[in-house]
């Protein structure tokens, strides 16, 4: 015999305090680009933390209960931000801490909305950067591929090493380039890995399908490809230009494999 809830028990429970390491003051607005980074990979921790939290909860209430009555499923007892709380007839369900998960949903949504924020100003920091290499690529010396196209080339090294890491980490490597295409005309190899791809990149790429859009989406138009090359023990900084078309003779726009990192 349960207590009727008259109260929405579904609702978050809103907890007291600071929901994340941050705590409440914290401004991604005034965030440097590694320290957006940083504060993505908490929260994404801290998301995934909680997320198992919902789940081992009810799991342990289940685990008390079972040893009284020895009939209860551990399996059946998974909670996640849409199951519900409540019973069939509308009361508390018995076999999981109600209160405890109400307060972890609520972290959970605070969490959401602090990553969605960082998201933004990190990925506005990104656009920024790009915008600032372009510029700049009006001062660096032009060099010619083997197939005849152009681009710039560093070594790892100085301001490359600072763009680098602006860039972030690369999202998707080379598997394999058709001779002739589009790809193999840019200068792109087979083992190549991308750091950028045009306004793609590691944030958002979600897996590849954000490529394959823009690919389809700049037909005939120049994309500027930001690659790293390992040739040894050195390693390379591309940047490619790469002009998806049709008429190459092959299949897609491209002429190449991309597998995610």
């Amino acid at each position: 015999m349960g207590i009727h809830m008259d109260h929405n028990i579904h609702a978050p429970t809103v907890a007291s305090g600071p929901t994340t390491t941050g705590g409440p003051d914290l401004d991604p607005a005034k965030l440097s680009m590694v320290e957006l980074m940083q504060e993505k990979e908490r929260i994404e921790e801290e998301l995934s933390a909680l997320s198992s939290v919902l789940t081992s909860v009810s799991n342990q209430m289940a685990s008390t209960l079972e040893n009284i009555s020895n009939h209860l499923d551990l399996s059946q007892h998974g909670v996640n931000m849409n199951s519900s709380l409540t019973t069939f007839d509308d009361f508390p369900r018995a076999d999981i801490d109600v209160a405890q998960i109400r307060t972890i949903r609520a972290k959970i949504i605070r969490l959401r909305y602090d990553h969605k924020e960082v998201m933004k100003y990190l990925e506005a920091g990104i656009h920024d950067h790009f915008s600032n290499l372009q510029r700049a690529q009006g001062d660096t010396s032009s060099v010619s591929n083997t197939n005849g196209s152009s681009g710039t080339q560093s070594n790892l090294t100085g301001n490359s090493s600072s763009d680098a890491v602006m860039l972030g980490p690369p999202f998707a490597r080379v598997n394999s380039v058709a001779a002739a295409s589009p790809a193999d005309q840019a200068g792109l190899k087979p083992g190549d890995k991308i750091r950028s791809f045009g306004t793609i990149n590691w944030i958002n790429h979600e897996r590849l399908s954000k490529v394959a859009e823009s690919v389809q989406q700049n037909e005939g138009r120049t994309l500027i490809v930001k690659v790293l090359r390992q040739d040894g023990g050195d390693a390379t900084e591309l940047n490619l230009e790469l002009v998806p078309r049709r008429d190459w003779g092959g299949r897609g726009l491209l002429g190449c494999h991309l597998v995610p990192l």
